[in-house]
Parts: structure tokens; sequence; C-alpha cells
């Protein structure tokens, strides 16, 4: 009897375990490229054992073929074959043969299909069963390839995580569970590469080229989003978010993963740049790429592409909104780390991917993978999207002040403002790591001007690059103003600030000063003005002034539902004159603490205890509370528990069980809504122990 196999043990539990996947199942077969893994055939009674005989076939996609290096046909040899699927004999018997699989570290990533048939003659194929290959940072030969251990754990196998939000003189963490190894994620993520244009115009192509990092996280970063595509989220920028979940009630990927797969691929509204960045982090980590999450605060928006942002204010104050370039409070995207083969030398390690749909990158909503490296040195020209991702980060900021006829002044350059605190977490901790030095020299400094100045040469957006602009003239005095804020504000007082004016001119001056207050929406779009102020002063030769102001709550309050965030505005405008000064603060408003406590030491499968508190400070009843808890590995599915009402000066205290079904380092998170107060954050790392 010829070589005949009656059932394959693939070792589940023990290849998932030294492919690093037994997180997500031991159940069934999740490998990683370039790495061995072994498998048992049992043979029918009376087979003849000689594995010589026999090949072996593996199989991604549609259509697979040797030629595009979906298929693979080898025979049972010796050691692992460099860039070739082979295969070793490790244990034989006259009931079974146990043999060592390798896959190459440049493998298509997918699921696949194991066969086998007899190596001449008629071929007689069997299947043996099928598996998943995901990327491999583990293995030096694979293009995603990491070397430290350390970071390997944060990057590729932590699911949680801190997402940084506010602005750039006040933010702060909030935490987000990423969940990739949540057992139907891996299953999803590969369904996004599946539902992508790119496979549905060409499937065989597609599969073949997704043994590259840079491909696949293309295709991801415009998967995210769903603008032109099925991708999995809608982004809205506004107040009123019925029909779907505002952006900033979120706390994890996996529940918007599964709501997109199970309602068929429809998008799941909605999203804003840190929900995009973070389901982007999930999936990449669950295939395999290590990525982090970045927030860049003071982040620009050029749709020019010429490296400037362009801002014009009223001569009263007012921003107008006359220009579609932008610097938004803060923006959020990813980084991947791979090799960059298709680049000169010197680009490889971390790469920027934003999947948050602003641009159009080669008639496509994504962005990158932009090499770090050719950020911080001006490198324009290099690929994908370095300029647009140069400008985020090192645009200079102008402003224009537009008269009563529509005349246009330039009164402000700003070559320092945009780009600031750049932010991520940091490895095996839960504290920031600033990584602003990565993507540009120190601000003012002559290598900072040199860069920015050889990324505009390199930008030649119409054949010739973009003369730098000089600075406005300086004006014939000098007033200068600034803003101080007297405390931090605190969502439900009133916002209290001072003026500081210093004339240095050797004569007084009468000075018209208008100061308005206006909320801002994350991507740096100003809402109408809420209160406003108008007064005239008479300064001293030499002299400096201090003039106290006061926002009432009753002015900001119904328009901090959305960002927290007030643009404070001043100009100065001279008695007899046409000069202007202006001045600008963009002032975080915090809400009340909420906080979580948990009771005792967590143990694996054994119940404890979750204490969450939050205090209405204000003097006026909460209405319509929600709180909602979630974390992987600690609460099977979410709690969410309405409250009908919390009184003035009141504290809210409920109590949960918590029942961890994960071992390790795992993050439990809360989000407390009403009508005052939107998706106030906490989160609580959990150290679960195995019982034993």
């Amino acid at each position: 009897m010829t070589f005949a196999v009656s059932s394959t043990d693939f070792h589940y539990e023990a290849n998932n375990k030294a492919h690093h996947t037994s997180e997500i199942t031991g159940q069934r077969l999740i490998l990683r490229r370039g790495q061995a893994f072994t498998i048992t055939l049992n043979l029918h009674r009376g087979s003849q054992p000689e594995v010589d005989k026999v090949q072996l076939i593996a199989e991604t996609g549609p259509s697979p073929s040797e030629a595009s290096g979906t298929r693979a046909v080898f025979r049972v040899s010796g050691p692992p074959i460099r860039s070739s699927w082979s295969a070793a004999v490790q244990n034989s018997s006259s009931s079974s043969v146990t043999l060592s699989v390798t896959s190459p570290a440049n493998a298509s990533i997918g699921k696949y299909s194991l066969k086998i048939q007899a190596a001449k003659g008629t071929p007689q194929t069997s299947a043996l069963g099928e598996f998943i290959l995901l990327f491999n940072p583990w293995c030096a030969d694979d293009s995603v390839h990491m070397q430290k251990d350390n970071e390997k754990q944060e990057y590729v196998m932590n699911e949680q995580g801190l997402l940084y939000r506010g602005c750039a003189e006040s933010f702060s963490p909030s935490g987000w569970n990423f969940g990739q190894f949540e057992e139907d994620i891996v299953d999803i993520c590969l369904k996004l590469l599946d539902v992508s244009p790119n496979y549905s115009t060409n499937p065989g192509l597609d599969c073949s080229k997704r043994s590259d990092p840079t491909y696949v996280g293309r295709v991801v970063s415009a998967m995210v989003n769903c603008n032109g595509d099925r991708g999995i989220l809608l982004g809205h920028w506004g107040n009123d978010y019925r029909g779907g979940t505002p952006p900033s009630r979120w706390t994890g990927s996996v529940e918007i993963l599964r709501q997109w797969s199970l309602n068929g691929c429809r998008p799941v509204k909605y999203g804003q740049c840190w929900v995009y960045a973070a389901v982007m982090c999930t999936v990449m980590r669950c295939l395999g790429i290590p990525t982090r999450t970045i927030t860049n605060f003071d982040s620009a928006h050029d749709t020019d592409r010429n490296l400037t942002i362009d801002e014009y204010y009223s001569v009263s104050g007012q921003e107008l909104k006359l220009s579609s370039d932008s610097v938004w409070n803060f923006h959020v995207w990813v980084e991947s780390w791979m090799t960059r083969p298709d680049l000169p030398a010197g680009y490889d390690g971390w790469q920027v991917l934003d999947p948050t749909p602003q641009e159009k990158s080669e008639g496509v909503y994504c962005c990158g993978p932009a090499p770090v490296k050719a950020i911080l040195e001006g490198d324009t020209n290099i690929k994908h999207d370095v300029p647009f991702v140069f400008a985020e980060v090192n645009a200079d900021k102008v402003r224009w002040t537009v008269g009563s006829d529509g005349s246009k002044k330039k009164s402000y350059s700003n070559t320092r403002q945009v780009g600031s605190n750049i932010s991520t977490k940091a490895v095996g901790a839960n504290a920031r790591e600033d990584v602003t030095r990565f993507y540009k020299y120190p601000e003012g400094s002559k290598k900072e001007r040199d860069v920015f100045a050889k990324a505009v040469c390199n930008l030649k957006s119409t054949g010739t690059p973009r003369c730098l602009d000089a600075p406005p003239p300086a004006a014939s005095g000098v007033i200068e103003l600034s803003i101080k804020l007297q405390k931090t504000p605190v969502n439900g007082e009133d916002i209290t600030f001072y003026l500081h004016i210093v004339n240095k001119n050797q004569s007084s001056k009468n000075l018209s000063i208008t100061t308005v207050a206006q909320a801002l929406r994350h991507n740096g779009r100003p809402e109408d003005p809420c209160w406003k102020n108008t007064q005239t002063i008479k300064i001293g030769a030499n002299g400096e002034t201090k003039v106290t102001l006061l926002v009432p709550y009753s002015k900001y309050g119904a328009s901090m539902l959305e960002n927290n965030i007030v643009k404070l505005t001043a100009i100065a405008k001279e008695e007899g004159s046409n000069e202007m000064h202006m001045t600008e603060k963009d002032v975080l408003v915090t809400n009340p603490t909420l906080s979580i406590e948990v009771k005792g030491t967590a143990v694996l499968h054994q119940e404890i205890k979750a204490e969450i508190t939050f205090t209405n400070t204000l003097s006026e009843t909460l209405r319509n509370c929600l709180l909602t808890l979630s974390g992987i590995g600690l609460i099977r599915t979410k709690y969410e528990i309405p409250i009908r009402t919390v009184g003035p000066n009141k504290m809210l205290r409920v109590t949960i069980p918590v029942t961890p079904t994960k071992p390790g380092s795992r993050m439990l998170t809360a989000d407390f809504d009403c009508n005052l107060f939107r998706d106030v954050k906490a989160f609580k790392t959990v150290e679960v122990k195995r019982a034993y």
C-alpha cells in the first residue's frame, strides 16, 4: 500500500505557543512566516511511510499560482531552504510521520490550505488542513523584524494602550483596548483585506502582494475609513451623532470591528482621528506588524501642498473660514515598523500610516507609509505622502488680517507652532514617550530651518519649488500681547484670565482691544464666538499693564460637548493707525474626575470587585447619565448602566463584578456621559495572576 494519510495532527497548542499566537486560540493553527511548525501525519494501517515519494502543497488566495508566490509545491528533504517552503522529517514510525515545515520569511500572509500528493505518477491530492500565516517580527529575515523583545511585547503583543488628546499646553492619556488577540479579530482583519478594491479588481495580484508590509499597510490605511470603499468607519466632525456612536464614546477596537463584520461590511458610525488610528493599530498588530499610535499636537492640514498654513482674522479678532488649511488641536496616526526595499538605503524603521480620510493619495483616501527618517530630513521627494506628513509636523503658520473692504494684510508668521509634544505610549509602562526629536530638529535651530528649505525645494507640485516667504515687515512700534490663565479651567466654572500688554514704544498708546472666545473642534475649526469683550485702554511709554477678563460658564458651557477646548483671541488696534497686534491661546477645559478602584488581587477566573466613582461638581443636576465599562480579558461583554440623574455636588458610586478570563496586564476602561459632560474617561491597569 502506498503512503496514505488517515488524519493530521497540527499540534495547535504547541505550534501557536512557539509562534506567539496562543493568545488568539489553541483550537486552530495560526502561524508566523519564516518559522518552522510541526505536523504529524497519521497513516492508514499498512501504508508505507516513504515520505520521499510525496509532495506538500501550500496555497493561498482564490487562484493560487507558483508564479505569483501564492502556491508552493515542495518535497520532504533536509534542512529549511532560504526563501522557499520546505519540510523535513522529525520522527517516523510505521503508523505516523512527524514533519517540520517552514514557510519563507517573504511568504504572503493570509489563509492557507495544506495538501499532500504523490511526487510521481498520476497526482492524487489529499487535503491535510488549513492554517493562517502572519508577519513575523521574531524572524530576522522578515521585513517587519524587530530586534528588542520588550518592543515586540509592546508593539505586537500588548492588547491595550494609551491615546493622547487635548491641546499642546494641556493634554492627557485615555485608555484603549486594542484586543487584537480576541479569537474572531484575525478573521475580521483578513476579511478586511478581502473586501478591498484591490482584491475585487485583481484577487490573484492582491494576494501575491500581501507578502509586502508596505502594500498591506497602504491597503489597511484605506480600508479603516469607508471613503470610496467598504471600509470600517464613517467619519463625522460635528455635534449631532444621532444614528451612531459619538467618536468620544469608544474605548476599544473590538466592538467596532465586530459591528462592521456582522453588519455586512457596512461602515460603523462614527470615527475621528484617534478612533481611526486605534482601529488601524489593532489590525496591524493582529497581522503581525509592530505598530504604535502617535499624537501630534498643533497638527497642520496643508491642503495645497505649499507647506504653509494660512489663517484669516477679522479686525475684531474673529477667525474667518477663508482657507481650507487648518491646524488641528491634535491629530493621531500610527507608525508601523518595516524595511523599505522600494526606497534608497536609510529609510527602514518606523513608517507613518494615517487612516483618517484627509487628502487622497494616488486617488485613494489613505496616507503612507512615509518614513519618519524622510520627514525628519525634509526628503519630500520620497514616497509615500512625505510632503503631507512633513507639513503636519513642521509647516509655517501665516496669519492674515482681513479689513472691512476685504483687503488682506500679513500680520504674523510663526515657524515654531506647528508640530509639538509628539507623543506615544512608552515601552512597558503607562507613561508618555516624547518622539518629537524623530520628526523634526529643534525649533528655531539652523538645522531645522535648513531642513525646511530643503523640503520646499524638493517639493515641486507645479514644476517650480515654492519660494520661501519673507517674514512680515516689522511694525513701526512694538506692542506685545499675551494671554495668561489665572487657574486651570474646570467645566462648570467661569474661565478667568488676564491679558498682559507691553508697550515698547517711546510714546504712549491708546488701544482698542477686542477679545473673543470660540469653541474649537479638535480639527482646529472654530465655532461662532460664544463670548466677546471690547474695551479701550491707554498705556504709557515703555509701560505694561494687565487686564483681567472672565468668560462665564453660561456663555461657553453649551459648546463644550464636542471637544472641551476654547480659543481665546485678543486683537489690539492702535488709535490713529492701521497697526494691529494679536495673540491667541487654546484652553483645555477639564472635566470632573472619573475614577476606578479594583478591590483585592486579580486572579484568573476568580471574581473581584471594581468601584467607579464620579462627583458632580456643578450646582445643577446631571441628567440622562450613562456609565459604560469594558476590558479585554476582564469583562466578556461591556456593561452599560443607565443612571437617571446625579444631583448637584453629589457623588456617584457604582460597584461591578469582574472575572478575569486572561492572565497578564489588562485594562479596565470606564466612560461617563450625561447632558452636560460628554464621555468623561478613566482607565485602570489590572495585573491578573494565574491560580496555582
